[in-house]
């Protein structure tokens, strides 16, 4: 799939995520981010998505499981309304504004949207040592053409 000629992605979908990883992996602004190494998980309601970044790139998205997040740096959950929320701003403004920045979500919610379900703190802070970048990877979705399912 070609990220730059599609004609709407549905999200949420691992094609959706698959998009975003053609884009930030031919996006020399990524790697001048740094390098990235983590592997977090997304949680869009009762939806998984396992995301892998090595090095300067995304080296794997794939759908996961409640049983993946165990095995995760962290991972980042919001209701589908949220996430939807999310992309819709960040298509409006060729990038998130500051009060739907992942680190602003992030502070603002009560419980926060990034977890670790093992409680590992060392892996939970990652987040935040990575977030520019994965600010990045969130931006470049102003870039497709999404659609929300009714």
């Amino acid at each position: 799939m070609n990220a730059n000629s599609n004609s709407g992605l549905i999200f949420p979908t691992v094609e959706w995520f698959q998009a975003l990883q053609e884009l930030v992996n031919a996006d020399p602004d990524f790697r001048r981010l740094g390098s990235i190494d983590t592997t977090m998980g997304v949680k869009v309601g009762t939806n998984i998505y396992v995301i892998t970044f090595e090095a300067f790139g995304c080296s794997e998205v794939r759908v996961g499981t409640e049983y993946d997040l165990i095995d995760l740096d962290f991972f980042l959950e919001m209701s589908e309304a949220a996430w939807q929320d999310l992309i819709r701003n960040t298509r409006e403004n060729g990038g998130a504004d500051l009060k739907h920045t992942l680190n602003t979500l992030d502070l603002m919610s009560q419980d926060g949207i990034s977890k670790n379900a093992t409680g590992d703190q060392l892996r939970a802070d990652l987040f935040f040592r990575v977030n520019q970048s994965l600010q990045h990877f969130f931006d470049s979705s102003a870039k497709l053409d999404t659609i929300f399912p009714p």
